[in-house]
């Protein structure tokens, strides 16, 4: 999936940007002959439903021409809302000092999940504070991250 999602951001992330969006990432989910992909855009002013209507549009133009995934698909566009996954050591850099749901591939000293506070990144790892522990976890490693969302 990491190469789909590549080739995905290689070639929707120009037009996102020309619309003046960030392109925050990409999610692609397939389920046997039908697929979702799910385009998370951001904006210093926020994103609303005309911008995600005018990203769709354009996005929608692209993979029609460029035909990049087989079979049939959803194209979502959304902001990424305050629950926010992220996808980059870049991008969980912004959120150190916040709280974050952490999905490991594989389970990491025993489990897989972890919700805990962003202490800091070092070299490739996530130093994340639980339960009065410090774990260090290799960014590699993570299935997903989210932002823990502000009620």
């Amino acid at each position: 999936m990491a190469a789909k999602n590549d080739l995905l951001y290689q070639l929707l992330e120009p037009a996102v940007k020309s619309l003046g969006f960030e392109l925050w990432g990409i999610e692609f989910h397939s389920q046997g002959r039908h697929s979702t992909v799910c385009i998370y855009i951001e904006s210093e002013k926020g994103i609303n439903v005309d911008d995600c209507a005018a990203v769709s549009h354009q996005l929608s133009g692209i993979l029609d021409v460029e035909d990049p995934i087989s079979g049939e698909y959803t194209l979502e566009v959304s902001s990424p809302g305050l629950d926010r996954p992220l996808f980059s050591l870049e991008q969980c850099q912004r959120y150190v000092g916040e709280q974050l749901n952490i999905r490991m591939r594989i389970p990491f000293e025993g489990r897989r999940k972890f919700t805990g506070l962003l202490a800091s990144i070092e070299n490739d790892e996530l130093v994340l504070q639980l339960d009065g522990h410090e774990y260090l976890l290799p960014f590699e490693s993570i299935d997903k991250v989210h932002v823990v969302g502000k009620t």
